[in-house]
């Protein structure tokens, strides 16, 4: 993927899971890393730290991108500090699974408020930013479910599909000032959540995987890097499937 030297990324949700691998990935290829975060402050601190020690620049933005001008606060925070957003990485989320039934409208909202919502947010707030300078890369994290739909995630499948459509609308508004938007969209992936699941419930979602192993933070990352980099000066509008063939 080459060297990201002057350029600055933001990561939202970037102190855990695969948003820290994110950073980590760009830190190593000299960008300047803005760590989003909501909660685990030390976390983000101790990342800070890790990114310094391998001799790069990050600072850490707390925010919850759901409120706008919080997602603002986040940009402005990021352009006063390093000059420039040269990319944005859109990887905050939660869940809140239930069966439709048993769904509150508490269970909905919130999760389409920081998934889809967040990330209408952090583009809405980079936007007059990028398009001025005729320059910048979008990635979004959407999902597999996004993709195929998933029982008792209907909120979740929801934000993810959501983010999706607003990615390829946003690549056709923003490719006339050479702004790309793409999306990633992870399966199952190695993280503390699928750690707990029982090895009948791995073994279960395992079957449904062609090359039979969960992906890696790394893996996706991989993907956002590639997105985000100069060899795909040409893709917009796309979404990539990290999934093992699972769909």
């Amino acid at each position: 993927m080459g060297s990201f030297k002057d350029q600055t990324v933001i990561v939202t949700g970037g102190n855990t899971g695969i948003g820290r691998e994110i950073c980590l990935q760009f830190a190593t290829r000299k960008a300047n890393v803005v760590i989003n975060y909501l909660f685990e402050e030390e976390l983000a601190i101790d990342l800070i730290t890790h990114i310094e020690n391998l001799g790069g620049k990050a600072i850490a933005v707390k925010g919850d991108v759901s409120i706008l001008e919080e997602a603002k606060n986040i940009v402005d925070t990021a352009i006063k500090t390093f000059g420039k957003v040269d990319i944005l990485v859109n990887n905050s989320g939660i869940t809140r699974d239930n069966l439709m039934m048993r769904m509150s409208e508490d269970e909905f909202d919130s999760v389409i408020n920081v998934n889809l919502k967040g990330t209408w947010n952090m583009c809405k707030s980079v936007t007059r930013h990028m398009l001025k300078n005729r320059t910048g890369k979008i990635v979004n994290i959407a999902s597999v479910v996004g993709i195929m739909g998933n029982a008792g995630q209907a909120n979740y499948v929801a934000s993810k599909a959501g983010i999706i459509g607003l990615t390829k609308s946003l690549a056709k508004e923003f490719g006339s000032r050479s702004v790309t938007c793409n999306a990633v969209a992870p399966g199952f992936i190695e993280t503390k959540m699928t750690e707990a699941l029982s090895e009948d419930v791995r073994a279960q979602y395992l079957k449904q995987i062609p090359l039979n192993k969960f992906g890696t933070a790394e893996d996706v990352a991989s993907a956002v890097l590639f997105l985000a980099s100069k060899k795909a000066q040409y893709i917009t509008g796309q979404v990539i499937s990290v999934n093992g063939g699972m769909i």
